[in-house]
Parts: structure tokens; sequence; C-alpha cells
């Protein structure tokens, strides 16, 4: 067994983060408020190219601060109101005035953001020429990642020894690419509470966006839905139920575009919000300490990250379904004291069970799959405690936990990757009527 504490720290620092709206426009907006600011001088014309995933997921959300949707209006924000000192919270606190200039700039048609050519999931590239100066970023595998800035043919800092305008290669190595679950699990298990206890901000985060998201219907309003079920007796007060209404509750009011922060993990909030709030649910009924609840919300992250090493950043499958659903069912299983049989037996249930939902951009109806996916979470882990999850090979479900992981990111990768071409053409589609 190897000894990863310090890399997994580094890992969940890297990859829990708070995050002011979808995370695809905050970093198309972040990438342009970075680009304003190294052009020095207003925009004359201006280049946006973002991977098919990014265009994707930006499409049809909402964006904290206006009722517009979609990519521009937050690379318009990003523009005119942005420091991209702020990271994923670049779009917080914007004035009224603010947002009416932001919306003036999207109105007058001149923003240029189309899909690039490209196979990576996240790839942003920026360029702004000026009366006098042009400036270029590009942000690629994490959603806050720059890995080149460039003014008037100076290089600025580059991650890379080159950075092709369209880039094809995949996502670098990482220690989750020969990693297994007991791994992260007995690694979780010795890590010192004080490196991790930065985590359960994500719970206070997450749990006041849940709350203004059951306050009254926001976009679908899933979660008021459920709450106003298990008021009236309709749906039993129990943990399943109230892990569907906080996760969907969040997800509604973020998903409208709520100036709230959430905590994200691996570079989406929905995720956050996912990993997080089914945790909190069982602790709510089923009180832990803050120690092991800390522990529990680690053990998620990293689940995640893992699958998600596999899987891809985006994908064509709900990452919100099929990684951190997943994430938060080892976390639950972890802590019902289950053995590490039984937390690979949870595992292999919640892919088993979730692993159909295709993900089709961020929007209101994200909260539908995080109900799904939040409640997958709790039942799986249940059924673990009682022994039931397969013992043989169950279709893309091995014997091995891990084996199972991998399949799972081969279909997602090289399976469903005309899936994904076929749901951004339905898309484009429907966006031209």
């Amino acid at each position: 067994m190897r000894c990863l504490e310090k890399e997994f720290v580094e890992m969940l620092k890297n990859e829990v983060k708070p995050a002011v709206g979808c995370t695809e426009p905050v970093a198309v907006a972040l990438a342009c408020a970075k680009c304003k600011e190294i052009l020095c001088e207003e925009i004359e014309k201006n280049k946006i190219l973002v991977s098919p995933n990014i265009y994707k997921n930006g499409m049809c959300v909402g964006i904290p601060g206006t009722t517009r949707l979609g990519l521009k209006i937050a690379a318009a924000i990003g523009i005119v109101t942005g420091n991209s000192e702020k990271g994923l919270s670049v779009l917080e606190g914007s004035t009224e005035e603010e947002i009416q200039k932001s919306e003036a700039l999207m109105d007058e048609g001149k923003l240029s953001i189309e899909p690039a050519d490209t196979k990576e999931k996240v790839y942003i590239l920026v360029e702004f020429w000026g009366k006098s100066s042009y400036a270029k970023v590009v942000i690629r595998n994490r959603h806050d990642n720059f890995v080149y800035i460039e003014k008037d043919g100076d290089v600025i800092f580059s991650k890379e020894e080159e950075i092709p305008e369209i880039s094809n290669s995949t996502e670098s190595n990482t220690i989750m690419d020969d990693a297994t679950l007991e791994e992260i699990i007995k690694n979780v298990e010795s890590i010192e509470f004080e490196e991790i206890k930065f985590l359960l901000d994500g719970i206070d985060m997450n749990l006041k966006m849940a709350k203004a998201g059951l306050e009254h219907k926001t976009g679908i309003g899933v979660g008021y839905g459920i709450k106003k079920s298990i008021e009236e007796g309709i749906l039993g007060d129990d943990i399943l139920n109230n892990s569907m209404m906080l996760t969907a509750g969040a997800s509604d009011a973020r998903m409208a575009g709520l100036d709230m922060p959430v905590m994200s993990s691996n570079g989406s909030g929905n995720h956050g919000l996912t990993a997080i709030l089914p945790i909190v649910a069982y602790s709510q009924k089923n009180k832990q300490s803050d120690e092991r609840l800390c522990r529990a919300l680690a053990i998620s992250h990293l689940t995640t990250a893992y699958i998600k090493n596999f899987t891809g950043r985006l994908s064509a499958m709900c990452g919100c379904g099929v990684a951190a659903a997943t994430g938060a069912t080892a976390g639950i299983a972890w802590l019902m004291d289950e053995t590490f049989e039984q937390i690979g037996g949870a595992v292999k249930n919640a892919i088993a069970d979730l692993s159909g939902i295709i993900c089709d951009g961020a929007k209101a109806g994200c909260a539908l799959k995080l109900s799904t996916a939040a409640s997958s979470a709790v039942r799986n882990a249940l059924l673990a405690k009682q022994g039931n999850y397969p013992e043989t090979m169950n279709g893309i479900v091995s014997l091995d936990v891990d084996q199972t992981i991998r399949n799972l990111g081969k279909v997602s990768n090289i399976g469903m990757s005309p899936t994904d071409e076929t749901i951004l053409d339905v898309m484009n589609e429907m966006n031209k009527i």
C-alpha cells in the first residue's frame, strides 16, 4: 500500500474550491478577465474558442447577476467586471451597472465564441486585439488552469514548451492512473485532520445554496417540490428523501444563476453539491464528529477524482451521477463503518445504477439528475451494508471495483464520444429554432 497522504491532500486543495456560477461559463469569464488584464486597453477584435464540452455545458445555464443565459454573457461580464485574482469566483459580486454594461456588450453581437476542433475536455483559448496591443491566454485540463499567457508576441507564462492553437492531446498523467479505491480509503484514514479540515467549509457553503433553493420555487423547483411533499406527508422525512431535497434544491438555485458560492469538486459546482450534500443528509440523521465527517468528504472528493481520471473532466456521461454520486456513495458507506469489500460493493452498485445518465449540458434540469444521483448514493450504500451488491460479472461491472471504474472510463471516453457529438448537434439545432 503506497503512502499518498501528501499527494491526496494536495489534490484536495487543487480540486475542492469555491465557485460562483456554473463552472464552464465561469472558466470562460476567467479567461476573458485575464486576457483583458493582459491587453490593458479597449478590445477591438476578439476570438474565443472552447472545447465542445465547455460549449455544451455553458449553452443554457443561468449566470449570476443577470437573467441572460450562456457563455457570451459570462464572457462579457468577465471582460467588464472580471478580476482574474478571484479565480472561479470571478463572477461574484457584479454591480447592477456592470451587469448592464455586460449585457450591452453582448448585444453588440461582436463577441465570437465557437467550439474548437479538439478532443480535449477542458480547453479555452482567448485572443484579444486592441488598437496597439494583442493578448492571448489558454486554459486547459482544469477550469482555472492557465497554461499559456502572451502579449504582443512575448510569452509571459507557459507551462508547456509549445501550446498549439488547437490541441488534440489528452490530459496529463496523474497519481490516479494506477491508484486503487483501497489506497484512497486507507490514506484518508491516516491523514492528519488539520490537513483536510478545510473541507468542512463546503458543508456550510453548499447548505446555504440548498436553503436558498428550498425557500421558494427556483428553476424547475425540484428540491422545493420534494420539500413540499415531505411536509405534506406524501414522502417520508428520511435520509434518502432529505438527500434528494438538499442536493436538488442547491442545484435549482445554482443553475438559476444565484450569486452565491458553492464548494466545487473536480472542476464542477454541481459535482461539489453531489459529493457533499448526500453525506450531510446522512450526518443530519446520524450525527457524526467533524473529523469523521471530514474524512468521509475526503473519500467522496477523491473517489470522484479517481473516476473522473478515467471518464474525463467532461464527458457524455453525467459526471454528477457517475462520478460525484459514486464518490458520495463511498463516503456514506465509510460512515456506516462498512468493510472495504462492502464499500467496493457500494461503488459497484452506483456504477451499475447510474452509468446510463447522459450529460446534455448545464441547465435547470440538472436538479432532476442530481436528485436521482443523491438518492442513489444513499440507497447503494445502504444496500451494500446489507451485503447486496454484484458478486459476479454484471455488464460493465467487474469482480474488481477498480477494474469496474476503468471499464466505466472506457465506455465514457471511447464508447460515448459519438453520443457526445450527437447531443451537441441536437442542442445546436434547438438553439436555431
